[in-house]
């Protein structure tokens, strides 16, 4: 009989332990493709599960398998030693070796790997991470940013089957952190390389990810696609000043005049500040809840340049003077931040037609 071998393989993450007052207990399957993101306050235990996974929190119990690979399994006495695990592990802090040069740091990662094959080559790295006029330097010659690049590409070096990212721009300030972005995004698009990248910046994530754990005192309270878990209004962690959503549109037209891009998208077509691509590109939006604001009907003028039919699918009650809504624009899902007053004035209700106007979007380029 031939072996049953599974068609959507997945990373298998089991973990329970305690430590003092905190208990992490992680039961869940993320896809071994793109990057999942790691969301949630302080605390919560991302750094924690993060090392857990990596194999360095060796207490309680836990499973680690990628596909059908089994790397632990305590309640079975199966450890693979951390050294034979295929595992990149990113830090808050670059940890180059400071008597290396850029190019020496580089081959000790490709030193450390348990692979016959690359499965990301020396070349291939420095040109992903534009590294090439760095490799003489001393990391004391380094910008923060120019370091971090570094790190990363020493991680790929070592060919992992998983690649570890805790908050990996944390350090950096913010004209870095626009630095390394647009690497991160190449990482993203050419790599087949399974990532977890842990972040408590909502922005970081939207822009970067594709499925979503949000974790709370230990647990997991949403996951999923990253666009679905967004606009979940039973997430308090997701339901602060930074709620808002994800969608995918596409390049329709390019109005050089006003500096304007036209991308459609399954509720219509948005209007978005500069000329950010070709006809045909797709980028990702992140659209505020504050952004959007409701009305019964189109005004008469008004400086809003996107005005969309959006139907009301949920709306969460609240004590206080905010509330948020959930809309449908087409298939596409988006969160309004207005307050409990212009609710009521409206008398807003599920299941009500509408116009959303939404300001200016953030975009991926």
């Amino acid at each position: 009989m031939n072996a049953v071998t599974n068609s959507n393989p997945t990373v298998d993450i089991r973990y329970a332990l305690r430590l003092g007052t905190f208990a992490l207990d992680i039961d869940v399957d993320i896809p071994m493709h793109g990057i999942t993101g790691i969301f949630g306050e302080s605390g919560s235990g991302k750094t924690t599960l993060l090392r857990c996974i990596a194999g360095l929190e060796t207490r309680g119990t836990g499973r680690l398998a990628i596909g059908d690979d089994v790397w632990l399994d305590r309640s079975r006495n199966i450890s693979r030693p951390i050294h034979e695990q295929e595992i990149g592990y990113v830090f808050q802090e670059p940890r180059l070796f400071r008597h290396l040069n850029v190019r020496r740091n580089l081959e000790y990662g490709q030193q450390r790997t348990t692979m016959k094959i690359d499965r990301v080559a020396f070349n291939q790295a420095v040109e992903l991470f534009d590294l090439q006029h760095l490799l003489d330097r001393s990391p004391a010659d380094l910008s923060g940013g120019e370091a971090q690049r570094v790190a990363i590409a020493r991680a790929l070096l070592r060919s992992p089957r998983l690649l570890l990212m805790d908050e990996p721009l944390a350090a950096l300030d913010s004209a870095r952190k626009n630095e390394i972005l647009p690497f991160l995004d190449r990482l993203h698009n050419e790599l087949k390389i399974p990532i977890i990248y842990v972040s408590h910046h909502i922005e970081e994530i939207c822009r970067l990810c594709d499925h979503l754990l949000v974790l709370q005192n230990g647990n997991v309270v949403a996951e999923g696609e990253l666009q679905a878990v967004l606009v979940r209004l039973d997430v308090p962690t997701l339901s602060d000043e930074e709620a808002g959503s994800v969608i995918l549109g596409s390049i329709k037209h390019v109005d050089k005049t006003y500096d304007l891009t036209h991308l459609a998208f399954s509720g219509g077509e948005l209007l978005v500040p500069g000329c950010i691509g070709q006809i045909g590109d797709e980028r990702r939006l992140r659209i505020r809840a504050s952004d959007i604001s409701l009305c019964r009907q189109r005004p008469d003028s008004s400086t809003m340049l996107n005005i969309l039919p959006a139907v009301i699918e949920e709306i969460q009650p609240a004590s206080g003077p905010m509330l948020l809504l959930r809309l449908r624009l087409g298939s596409d899902r988006m969160l309004a931040r207005i307050t409990r007053r212009s609710c009521d004035k409206l008398a807003l209700r599920p299941g009500d037609e509408l116009l959303a106007q939404i300001k200016a979007v953030a975009i991926r380029n």
